[in-house]
């Protein structure tokens, strides 16, 4: 005899299916609300449609992607890889009766080196690097995760097939786009980078040199393969024709990605760097991001010294000096330490062990700050990783109507890749090889100086910066942010968190506010964009730093609740669309 659902059990059914959603400081009454913020308008206007259409976040994060891969070639990508941060609730499987609850979760979607990658691959007989051999050319590639990262987003999380989340990347591809100003600069700033360092010939200026401002770009053999994706999903590029295509060129230039290499991609779900902080729950990318990690450290610390920091500000404001001056230095201070442990113990998981609770443990942390000078610079030679006892990339923030949402990061490395088309499959491949160790105390593109834990080893996992993180407040979607901008990622993020959560600012204001940027090498260097007042410089260069105005800093991209109501916000600095809105067309 079937009984009658009590209204008691339909609610809580609808609750935990996440058919209500309330954010804190909402009403129940009121029209709940989607936000996102995204790089370019045409990703924006995908997400907007697929969330009004019925789809959830990681269904319009998915659409995004691939749509991205169209209009954002410099990052947005098909031949690259990422890391997917996502509070949501999982599709009910067959015989729930009940969906679980939201909860957080990490997808590590990043490269891996291919199988016949070695240590000294890029060093010469005197075990010097070659230059600019990791970074251009074929043999600059890892693996690439980005269509295995999206295909298991969507068949953990998806709502709407995946064949429909395709099709406006693939219209795109098919009839074009009108290309921004922005895309031609980049463009032109790339093929004049490349024309003294490539060491064999790339075929990037035959597909992506000709076009124009104002022009509709087309890109029929991407579309084709973003078709062949559509129908088969996963198995297409790995497998299929794409994958086909893929090995053959590699093979005929001396590329290392052979077809067991795609055989042997998996993706990996991993636990997420989770910390307390000021009353707020930080979910965000654990190693082999170094970001999650580090801004959890950087947030710390800061919060140790605030009273320090608090004291140092009114004691420059009495000698006639700007308080800017003691941030600059004291975020220095801080990030000098946090860049000395990210070179020392973090790398791929699945290859050694980072010591991910100690890192962010109170305990190890207040002994971090020990030493931090506030009338002075720390001298960087003597900033050791703390003693342990037994540019181009491309983000995007989405929440959707039920409070789901994805903080999502991926990426080509710089822009544009190695330079290198699969030619008939119409994508760009990465060039993440060097975000390895190439040789342990060598910097990179970024100026980064890793250690022996990130030294390269066949199918390992590169070391990362990039940071998609999620705040909760009250088990509730708070905020969600990140950004690209290579080593700088972390300051990015880290300051971006205390303007909304600490200088009371907006969502416009935290992600358009001058950031600044230290990361322990160069020695003593502090980057800053777009801005800094001259009294503020000189007191700086007067204290022993050296100021560099950079030309690019992050493209942040923002949502976060302000008063109950969400605010989003994308970077002025590039060409990203943000916006707030409800079901109704």
């Amino acid at each position: 005899m079937k009984t009658a659902k009590r209204p008691w059990f339909l609610a809580f059914t609808l609750l935990l299916s996440g058919a209500w959603s309330v954010s804190s400081g909402t009403s129940m009454a009121a029209e709940p609300k989607a936000a996102i913020a995204m790089p370019d308008k045409f990703s924006a206007e995908m997400a907007e449609k697929i969330l009004k259409r019925g789809g959830n976040a990681v269904d319009a994060a998915v659409a995004a992607a691939f749509v991205l891969a169209v209009t954002y070639p410099e990052a947005g990508n098909l031949g690259g890889g990422g890391f997917m941060t996502i509070f949501a609730t999982q599709k009910a499987m067959p015989g729930q009766m009940v969906a679980q609850v939201q909860q957080p979760y990490f997808l590590d979607y990043r490269e891996k080196a291919p199988l016949a990658a070695s240590r000294d691959m890029y060093l010469d007989g005197k075990k010097q690097p070659f230059p600019y051999r990791s970074l251009l050319g074929y043999q600059a590639s890892g693996v690439p995760g980005t269509v295995a990262g999206l295909w298991a987003a969507h068949q953990k999380f998806g709502r709407l097939p995946w064949k429909d989340l395709l099709q406006p990347a693939i219209k795109l591809a098919k009839e074009g786009f009108i290309v921004p100003v922005k895309l031609q600069r980049v463009r032109n700033w790339y093929q004049k980078w490349i024309v003294k360092k490539a060491k064999q010939p790339l075929n990037f200026n035959a597909y992506f040199g000709h076009f124009k401002a104002g022009d509709r770009f087309k890109q029929p053999v991407l579309a084709e393969t973003l078709s062949r994706i559509s129908d088969h999903g996963r198995q297409e590029f790995y497998q299929g024709k794409t994958a086909k295509y893929l090995v053959e060129q590699m093979k005929a230039h001396g590329g290392l990605i052979t077809q067991a290499d795609l055989n042997a991609y998996q993706v990996k779900w991993r636990q997420p760097v989770v910390a307390n902080w000021q009353g707020y729950q930080i979910i965000s990318a654990p190693p082999p991001s170094s970001g999650g990690i580090a801004i959890i450290q950087l947030l710390k610390m800061k919060t140790l010294l605030d009273d320090d920091y608090a004291l140092a500000k009114t004691k420059a404001l009495k000698q006639g000096i700007d308080p800017q001056v003691v941030q600059a230095h004291f975020y220095a201070e801080l990030s000098k330490r946090v860049y000395a442990d990210r070179a020392q113990y973090l790398g791929d998981p699945d290859f050694m062990k980072v010591p991910v609770k100690t890192l962010i443990s109170d305990a190890y942390l207040l002994k971090r700050t020990e030493g931090i000078l506030w009338d002075d610079i720390s001298e960087t030679e003597t900033i050791k990783p703390g003693k342990i006892e037994s540019p181009e990339t491309t983000h995007f923030s989405i929440v959707d109507f039920s409070g789901n949402a994805v903080s999502n990061t991926y990426t080509l490395n710089m822009p544009f890749g190695s330079g290198i088309v699969i030619e008939k499959a119409g994508f760009l491949m990465n060039n993440e090889m060097d975000d390895f160790s190439t040789k342990p105390g060598v910097a990179n593109l970024f100026g980064m100086v890793g250690g022996q834990a990130n030294a390269i080893a066949p199918e390992k996992r590169m070391l990362s910066s990039m940071s998609p993180t999620i705040l909760l407040k009250n088990g509730h979607v708070d905020t969600v942010v990140g950004t690209p901008g290579g080593s700088s990622i972390i300051t990015s993020v880290f300051q971006t968190i205390v303007n909304i959560k600490e200088e009371g600012m907006t969502a416009q204001q935290a992600v358009d506010a001058t950031r600044i940027h230290h990361q322990l090498f160069p020695k003593d260097v502090i980057m800053y964009h777009p801005n800094l007042p001259d009294t503020v410089k000189e007191e700086l260069e007067v204290m022993g730093y050296t100021l560099k105005q950079n030309n690019y800093l992050g493209d942040v991209q923002l949502i976060t609740l302000k008063d109950g109501h969400w605010q989003a916000a994308s970077d002025y600095r590039e060409r990203g669309v943000s916006k707030v809105f409800g079901r109704r067309k």
